[in-house]
């Protein structure tokens, strides 16, 4: 099924379902090929498919000495003197993978990127823009813009991040074969990484991201940072069109805070107001897209079940053990709070079996 949302219980049974899946694409492409090239995000929402994911590959259920991984996103400006410094800061996304994923592996994986934004010097890099205002331009409609470096910027400085961070990013990715799959969370404005509400698709691959002041703020409030003056100004991110050439995107949503969105990008056609509705257009081109979502933030759209499914989106609840058995026709066993039954008749194995996904041979 190209495009598929699957809803479960809670958090960890999508964390659960979601290491299912990832697990059985692996499998399935290593069978015929030495590597497997895998897309990561930060945030919450996928911190406990990777604790599963590392308990998978520790128990040897997958091979994570042949995974090659790309992440979303990274900061620019975090504290630090120099490249090192900031790589190594507690907020880092370098830091975060290591801590959710990385560091628990047996066995690494053979190669992992993350965007980087350490590498930048938030100070010289707001300096140039300053002094080089023909070399960029904003884009966005919303608060959060896209600082769009020109190829040919007269600034040194400039054309090396357009050249070595942005394009250099892209162009690996692309030397590896392209992400086989895409693990992303979803923001609450239905954004992707940084690829914010309002800046647009077309041409966008990889972004420098200025932040929008109310993510600033909120980032000192949750007290990730001590002031805004110690918090970043800038984030590199994919953009939507980069993670949508993945195989196969699996998106991972919970909460309350989520349910309008998700339900939003579903039911509508592909628009940068809600970035993560793109995914009808991945599925449109053959590409397999699969929300994973518990039943909190699943609410709206099991509301509108029919106009999802008019949208030939695939709408599967494996919510409760009933729910699982109707769907696939059977009657319901005598012990209906044991969701073992669901998985003895493939729950989570029949939706892993669904990501019939056009890999790279």
């Amino acid at each position: 099924m190209p495009f598929q949302v699957i809803v479960t219980r809670d958090f960890d049974h999508m964390s659960e379902l979601a290491a299912d899946l990832v697990c059985e694409d692996i499998r399935q492409k290593l069978s015929s090929r030495p590597s497997y090239v895998l897309g990561l995000a930060t945030g919450h929402s996928p911190t406990g498919m990777h604790r599963r994911l590392a308990g998978a590959a520790n128990a040897g259920k997958i091979d994570s000495s042949r995974l090659i991984s790309f992440n979303l996103d990274e900061y620019v400006g975090l504290p630090g003197e120099n490249a090192q410094q900031r790589a190594l800061h507690k907020e880092s996304y370098r830091r975060f993978m290591d801590r959710e994923l990385f560091g628990l592996l047996h066995a690494p994986f053979r190669e992992t990127n993350i965007p980087g934004g350490t590498q930048i010097d938030q100070a010289v890099f707001e300096a140039e823009l300053e002094a080089n205002p023909g070399d960029w331009e904003l884009q966005g409609t919303g608060n959060g813009k896209a600082v769009v470096i020109r190829r040919d910027a007269a600034s040194e400085y400039l054309r090396w991040i357009r050249r070595e961070i942005l394009d250099a990013y892209a162009e690996k990715i692309a030397r590896c074969g392209g992400i086989d799959l895409h693990v992303i969370g979803v923001g609450g404005r239905g954004h992707v990484g940084f690829h914010e509400s309002g800046v647009p698709f077309a041409g966008n691959h990889m972004l420098l991201i200025k932040l929008d002041d109310n993510t600033v703020a909120n980032a000192v409030a949750d007290g990730h940072f001590s002031s805004r003056q110690q918090c970043p100004s800038y984030a590199v991110s994919m953009g939507v069109e980069l993670v949508y050439q993945a195989s196969t995107v699996l998106l991972l949503a919970n909460g309350e805070r989520k349910a309008d969105v998700v339900a939003d990008a579903l039911i509508m056609e592909p628009d940068c107001s809600v970035p993560i509705s793109y995914g009808h257009a991945l599925s449109r081109r053959g590409g397999c897209m699969v929300f994973v979502i518990d039943r909190t933030a699943a609410a709206k759209v099991l509301g509108n079940a029919d106009r999802v499914r008019e949208r030939g989106i695939e709408l599967v609840d494996r919510s409760a053990p009933r729910a699982c058995w109707a769907l696939a026709g059977q009657q319901v066993p005598g012990n209906h709070d044991d969701d073992r039954l669901c998985r003895s008749r493939g729950s989570s194995r029949d939706a892993t079996q669904g990501l019939t996904t056009p890999g790279r041979q």
